[in-house]
């Protein structure tokens, strides 16, 4: 390689992290020479696998190979497969983290990857994957008809809201054929944060903690959008977050669940119905813990249909319960008392 073809290169790898889209535009005006010829120094990259292009013609743009962002969009049709899509884009950015790392962020992309691709009913998937100070931050969306409206057509729901419910119980899914509905549950524990945003509902999952709120997606406008949120440095595997919800005898057996999203807000939990939406799908697991964060108080009838209704029905089933207040607990030890 001659002093010139060095030149080239250094120029490329070092403008390319701010110039993916213009690369080629910039070094042919830096060295003088036409856009046909400084694409042909960035082809020779990507042969040499230092360089990754997505897209095509004038949205075609450039990434370095274990650089710090990648960003690509696909049109969802026949023959999309996301572990081609991992194995095309993502890995080479991420081969250079440790080991539980990269299986963490296989495990996350490709499931999400594959909803998008199933049950979005959209066109196009768009990513972005970029290190941000300590942070792995991967960003995926898709132009359909987005998850909690899916969820509210499928189960006849009254409330978008109640669709969150559902999809947060795990096990559930819109496609039982393909799917077991686990995929969202364990990636949402597996990152140090997951959250949603669809139908202008913002839902966020951190170290066991959830927070809902409103909010409007400025890109598509509707679809899904997913963000999940990985340290460079953490310890986690995705063993170790699963051992935690499933047992060698009946697989994934535990999960939790946010009372609090079984009723609209500021509505009181006390009536049976609402008991009945909390524990539906429920009986297919051995433990449920319920999260009773942001619930002041509950009724008597709502308790009564939980704990001693429910309970009476599947009594193989353990019913464990976190983030209670005093005036709650009370209630639930009083409905306790009365299971039998």
């Amino acid at each position: 390689m001659n002093d010139k073809s060095i030149k080239i290169r250094e120029f490329i790898f070092r403008m390319l992290p701010a110039h993916s889209n213009n690369i080629v535009a910039l070094t042919a005006a830096e060295f003088g020479m036409t856009r046909q010829a400084a694409h042909l120094y960035i082809t020779k990259e990507i042969k040499s696998g230092n360089i990754v292009k997505t897209g095509e013609t004038k949205s075609a743009r450039y990434f370095l190979i274990g650089g710090e962002k990648v960003e690509f969009s696909c049109k969802i049709k026949t023959g999309l497969e996301e572990d081609r899509i991992w194995s095309k884009y993502v890995k080479p950015m991420i081969l250079k983290y440790s080991y539980n790392i990269q299986t963490i962020i296989a495990f996350g992309f490709t499931e999400i990857y594959n909803n998008a691709i199933d049950h979005s009913n959209g066109t196009i998937i768009y990513v972005q994957i970029e290190v941000i100070g300590d942070n792995i931050v991967i960003t995926i969306m898709d132009n359909g008809i987005g998850i909690f409206k899916k969820i509210q057509a499928s189960l006849k729901l009254d409330s978008i809201r109640e669709s969150l419910l559902h999809l947060s119980k795990g096990k559930f899914t819109t496609d039982p054929t393909k799917h077991t509905g686990e995929g969202i549950f364990f990636t949402s524990r597996i990152f140090d944060r997951f959250s949603i945003l669809s139908s202008d509902l913002y839902y966020s999952f951190k170290d066991q903690d959830w927070l809902l709120s409103s909010e409007k997606n400025e890109t598509f406008g509707k679809g899904t959008l997913i963000k999940m949120i990985i340290s460079k440095n953490s310890k986690k595997t995705p063993k170790e977050i699963m051992d935690k919800y499933t047992d060698e005898e009946f697989g994934f057996s535990k999960t939790t669940v946010a009372v609090a999203l079984s009723a609209d807000p500021n509505d009181p939990h006390v009536s049976r119905s609402q008991a009945k939406r909390l524990m539906m799908g429920l009986d297919k697991f051995k433990t449920i813990v319920l999260d009773f964060k942001s619930i002041p108080d509950v009724g008597q009838a709502f308790v009564d249909e939980i704990f001693r209704v429910f309970q009476n029905e599947h009594p193989s089933t353990q019913i464990q319960y976190i983030n209670v207040n005093e005036d709650v607990e009370n209630m639930i030890k009083r409905g306790t008392l009365l299971k039998s």
